[in-house]
Order: C-alpha cells, then structure tokens, then sequence
C-alpha cells in the first residue's frame, strides 16, 4: 500500500529527528505538536537512551506493560504547603545539567543573527499591537544548553525582522563566532531555524542566517521575498530531504496516530 506523501510538518519533525544524537536529553516545550513529532520519532526511530521532557502533555499508559523510573526535578519532600516550587538551591545545578540538553524555541519575531521576541509586537510594552506568551522558560533554558533550534508556524516579514522589538531569546547577538562568549551565555547558541518554506542555519563566521533547504514545491524567490531582511544563499539550495518510509511509518503509527502534522 503506497503511505500518502509526507507533509511539510512531517518534513521538518524528521529534520529534527535526524539532528538528535542517542543518548541525548531533549525537552520540548507546551503545545509544539511539530516539535514533540520529531523528538520522539529520533526516540523510538535511533534514540533508545535519549531523555524526553515533553511539558503539559497528557497520556494513558494503562496497557504499558512497565511503568518506567519518572525522574523528578526536585525532590517533592522539601515542599510544604506549596501548589508549586523550586527550590533556590538547586537553581545552578538545575542549569549546569541542561549544557548537554537539546531545547527549542518559537518566536513572534527573529531577527538576522536568530535572536528572537516572544513578548510582544510593537515599541511601546503599555500598547502591544499583540501580546506573546513571554520568555517562560525560554531565556534560561536557550542560554544554558549545547544548542537550540527556532522553529515557527508562519514565514513572513512580519516574524523575520531586521530588529525585533523585543529580545527574549538570545541567539547570535549581534554576530560573529564569539557572539555568545562576549555576552557570557555559556550555552551553544541556536543551531537551525525552521518554517513551514524551508530549513535555515548560520554562516559558521558572521553568525547571520543563511538558507539551507526549501521544501519541496517551494521556490527560493518565495522565501526571499517573505523575509523582511537579506538572507545568505549558498550556490546550491536542495529540497529538504523527505522520511523514509520506516520513519514515516513510526510517525503516523506510533507518534502521531490522529494525523494532526497532516492537518
């Protein structure tokens, strides 16, 4: 029986897949369908001894036939009293575990050097012309772990800026491979960025996003023509490599069973 082809989300979630190393921890924030997709596809696809962080799920696990060590992030006996805590103590070392992690961020706006805005559209914080979700977690989290990708729903001038007005999320600063050392962000920086048209890195020396495939039926004019500053273009742009059929099959039978990256 010929598999439907792949949708672009499918495309990008194997993307993700294929960039995550077994053994590696991955934690995916709440409501990232896309994100959580390709995380645990590397799980099951080639990461047996990966660790999956997926916040603000819910699941049933009545017919597992083991119920599996959850690992807590704080020891749950120190509270009293509390709806919610974290214990002050453990904040340093709670951030010197996540150098090794694999994170991911969404946007309202990006800039060229993947610095990125999730508070807000518009200059004045009193007159927001839309309000975002806030940095959360995401600050932290982007400036501590060995890398972390970008990824958003829509690809147009209004999301990829030359200035965003806000910066929640430190990507490249202001560019330049030490970027981040002069800043002191111990993290590694932002490795991808990723939108419903094509997959973007980062030119290895000015840090400056750079496009590194279009996704198929999607014509490289297209993509410069939605982003609101110049993208560097390598010589040759290729199509963004579609799953195989053994990941296409773990996506649609064991990851995603209600089609939702096909919606």
């Amino acid at each position: 029986m010929t598999m439907p082809a792949p949708s672009v989300k499918e495309l990008v979630a194997t993307f993700i897949s294929r960039d995550i190393v077994d053994g590696e921890e991955v934690f995916v924030g709440t409501n990232l369908p896309v994100i959580r997709a390709g995380a645990l596809l590397a799980h099951l696809h080639h990461g047996p001894n990966m660790r999956v962080m997926v916040a603000h799920t819910r699941t049933n696990l009545y017919h597992a036939p083991v119920m599996e060590h959850f690992e807590l992030l704080t020891d749950w006996r120190a509270a009293r009293w509390a709806e919610a805590y974290f214990n002050d103590n453990e904040v340093v070392l709670y951030q010197k575990s996540r150098r090794e992690s694999v994170f991911f961020v969404g946007a309202l706006q990006i800039d060229p050097h993947g610095n990125s805005n999730l508070i807000g559209l518009g200059a004045d914080p009193k007159r927001f012309k839309m309000r975002g979700p806030g940095g959360i977690a995401t600050p932290t989290n982007s400036s501590h772990v060995q890398r972390f990708y970008l990824y958003v729903n829509e690809h147009s001038r209004r999301v990829f800026v030359e200035k965003c007005d806000f910066v929640s999320t430190v990507g490249w600063g202001k560019g330049g491979v030490d970027a981040r050392r002069v800043l002191g962000l111990p993290g590694g920086g932002p490795r991808y960025c990723m939108t419903p048209l094509a997959i973007l890195d980062f030119d290895e020396s000015s840090k400056r996003l750079r496009l590194r495939s279009v996704h198929p039926g999607v014509a490289l004019e297209e993509v410069l023509a939605r982003t609101g500053f110049p993208l560097l273009v390598p010589d040759h742009v290729p199509v963004t490599e579609a799953p195989t059929r053994d990941e296409l099959a773990i996506l649609r039978t064991r990851v995603d069973t209600q089609g939702l990256l096909r919606t």
